[in-house]
């Protein structure tokens, strides 16, 4: 079948080649290699993205609009069929076919705070160029994606239906959860508030999701844009904070190794205010350490809830692999809350520094 879904995009021929590529769980990804060039095809997982002609129409969006505004800007969009369409059907399957980018790698986790400093500039970037774009064009790819609110909702629900046997072993990251409770009360109030504003955010901010250029490690551009729809900023600098914070993933067991590094939360605000800094409002910018409790706590929540439930959602490859990645999300949040002293001390520091530059600055203009 690739064969002819290549042919299709126009890649066939005796000299293409292609190999499976990259650690995605949710689409098939094979890195294609002819003599025209080197190209990414994508089978898309219709279980969870059920309607990817609407996905690849806000990609195909986003493309128009910053070839106009930003023509410099490095976007990966989609190629065509040789039919002219951007999404192919064959088979009960759905691909898509994308240039691959010369020079650029991709890496499975933050090392150094060079990574999360350029991975944050790019998403901030990203955001930055649309913030004159109505995201309401876009449609939802994930309703509800990062509503706190119905994964508390739902969090409650199954608590109350849980066996009693789930119930014990979730005793105490239950009690922990609901410890912590006034982190989604801040929430409402955020929104009663009407502080965030509506923009175009990616919403899965791992590091694997932005391309680094192989020779010198800065930042190319971001990929992977199918949960690209309109949200607020605390979800994408949350998601940074989940993931490049700690040296360990949400998979690993041993709740020791897991650390908050106050040097990586330095490079992803410096990273991601370089670029957000000038559009996002001053209440806004209060919520930037917020973010990281609203996203470790939210996706705790989620991986307690499927543990609860039967692991129905997120699967389970040992018994309680879903009660461990909520127990380490758990740990992590706390390990975070403890720390916001010294991040509230970093970006006081970084503040006063920008207030001397521009104070500097002033002085040398009347001069």
């Amino acid at each position: 079948m690739i064969l002819e879904v290549l042919k299709a995009f126009g890649l066939d021929g005796s000299e293409t080649k292609y190999r499976l590529f990259g650690g995605g769980l949710i689409n098939n990804t094979w890195k294609v290699s002819t003599v025209a060039g080197d190209f990414i095809l994508q089978q898309i997982n219709t279980d969870i993205f059920a309607a990817p002609e609407k996905i690849i129409d806000n990609i195909v969006r986003l493309q128009h609009y910053l070839e106009k505004k930003a023509p410099e800007y490095l976007f990966v969009g989609p190629v065509k069929t040789t039919a002219g369409q951007s999404v192919l059907h064959i088979d009960g399957f759905a691909f898509r076919c994308f240039p691959f980018i010369q020079k650029s790698i991709t890496i499975e986790k933050v090392e150094h705070a060079k990574q999360a400093y350029e991975a944050a500039k790019q998403f901030g970037k990203f955001t930055c160029l649309l913030n004159d774009f109505d995201a309401s064009s876009l449609s939802v790819s994930l309703p509800d994606f990062h509503n706190l609110n119905l994964r508390v909702s739902q969090y409650q629900k199954a608590v109350e239906l849980a066996d009693d046997t789930r119930l014990s072993l979730a005793a105490g990251a239950i009690a922990e959860l609901n410890r912590h409770m006034d982190i989604a009360d801040r929430y409402n109030d955020i929104l009663k508030a009407d502080i965030l504003k509506i923009r175009t955010f990616h919403h899965d901010t791992k590091i694997s999701n932005v391309l680094l250029h192989e020779d010198t490690g800065l930042g190319m551009c971001i990929i992977d844009l199918d949960t690209l729809m309109p949200g607020y900023f605390i979800s994408d600098v949350g998601d940074m904070m989940r993931t490049y914070l700690s040296p360990v993933t949400e998979e690993e067991t041993d709740f020791n190794l897991i650390a908050v590094r106050i040097d990586i939360f330095e490079a992803i605000y410096s990273g991601y205010m370089s670029e957000m800094g000038p559009v996002l409002k001053p209440s806004e910018q209060q919520l930037f350490i917020y973010s990281g409790q609203f996203m470790i706590f939210m996706q705790a929540l989620r991986f307690l809830t499927d543990f609860l439930n039967g692991d129905i959602y997120y699967g389970a490859a040992y018994p309680n692999h879903n009660l461990n990645r909520a127990q380490n999300q758990i740990h992590l949040l706390n390990q975070y809350i403890d720390s916001i002293p010294r991040f509230e001390e970093i970006i006081q520091d970084k503040n006063l520094r920008q207030i001397k530059i521009s104070e500097n600055n002033d002085d040398e203009d009347q001069t």
